[in-house]
């Protein structure tokens, strides 16, 4: 692909569930690349129909990577760019509301034939150089694949293989602190290990149950949905600049969390809470923290 597009092609390192691939070059080469890059994805797609009984061809998918500071130029004054690009090509486009973990980009998702994506991208492209970015940009680094977590007699352990260490103090306490929010007891009355100590466990297979019983910190896997009401002039602390504060509650609890839009003659708004019962108490601690350290911020000046 890099000899026959004249590209530079790059894939990103590290044990992740996703990665990077950046393409640098003239326009003409980066879609050359691009258009190898999805017919190799359709060549895929029709490989993996042979083995299965679906009749209709799901489109080719890719997630761009793009400065948060140049989606408004993409998405054009409302959203009359987006709309211009996805008639001209036949592609479906996307732009996600929020940035990406840990950075000011943002994905933008487009789907379709191979030759839509690539006019697509030709298009795309010709904004971004029109457009460039503001300011200085935060670039979104997967995070690598972390070790399972389970929560066990008020302890934080991560699997190791045959074996569950036991987890930083950082951890453990924001699960009992969640913990007390709420009426729940906590998970598995085992003892927990020493620092340092490590906990065998006789077979992945009961890791697996260990795991299973504890997803998402709640021995119950199912979903429940809360909802807070909070003051609009309280509503900046909880999201933070650029949505930074509210998708780090999101990545620390493991909630989804959704904040409605101001409605007309309110002073409040509402947040609602999706996940299971303990995401959603840990979630409403990190909520209440960042709220507690406003007002008592405000009572300070």
């Amino acid at each position: 692909m890099r000899e026959e597009s004249g590209a530079r092609i790059n894939i990103s390192e590290g044990n992740c569930p996703e990665r990077i691939v950046t393409i640098t070059g003239p326009t003409d080469a980066i879609f050359k690349a691009f258009a190898m890059i999805a017919y190799k994805f359709e060549e895929d797609i029709i490989n993996s129909m042979s083995n299965s009984t679906a009749t209709s061809k799901p489109p080719v998918t890719l997630r761009l990577v793009v400065p948060a500071s140049q989606c408004g130029s993409l998405i054009g004054k409302g959203g009359s760019k987006i709309k211009e690009i996805r008639e001209s090509t036949g592609a479906q486009v996307q732009v996600a509301g929020d940035m990406l973990p840990n950075s000011t980009e943002r994905a933008v998702t487009i789907s379709g034939t191979p030759d839509a994506i690539i006019q697509c991208v030709k298009q795309i492209c010709v904004v971004m150089l029109e457009s460039p970015p503001k300011g200085a940009t935060i670039p979104y680094r997967p995070k690598p694949a972390s070790a399972p977590v389970i929560f066990a007699g008020g302890q934080a352990y991560s699997i190791q293989g045959q074996y569950a260490i036991p987890h930083p103090d950082q951890l453990t306490k924001l699960h009992q602190l969640a913990m007390q929010q709420t009426p729940f007891t906590p998970l598995g009355q085992t003892t927990p290990a020493f620092p340092g100590e490590k906990l065998p466990l006789h077979s992945s297979e009961e890791a697996q149950n260990l795991m299973g019983q504890s997803a998402g910190m709640d021995a119950s896997p199912q979903a429940s949905t809360h909802e807070l009401t909070i003051p609009n002039d309280l509503i900046g602390c909880i999201i933070g600049r650029q949505g930074t504060k509210i998708n780090e509650i999101r990545q620390m609890s493991g909630a989804q969390i959704k904040i409605a839009s101001a409605m007309e003659g309110s002073a409040e708004r509402q947040i609602t809470i999706t996940g299971s019962p303990a995401n959603i108490s840990l979630a409403q601690y990190l909520i209440n923290a960042r709220l507690t350290s406003e007002v008592t911020g405000m009572g300070t000046l």
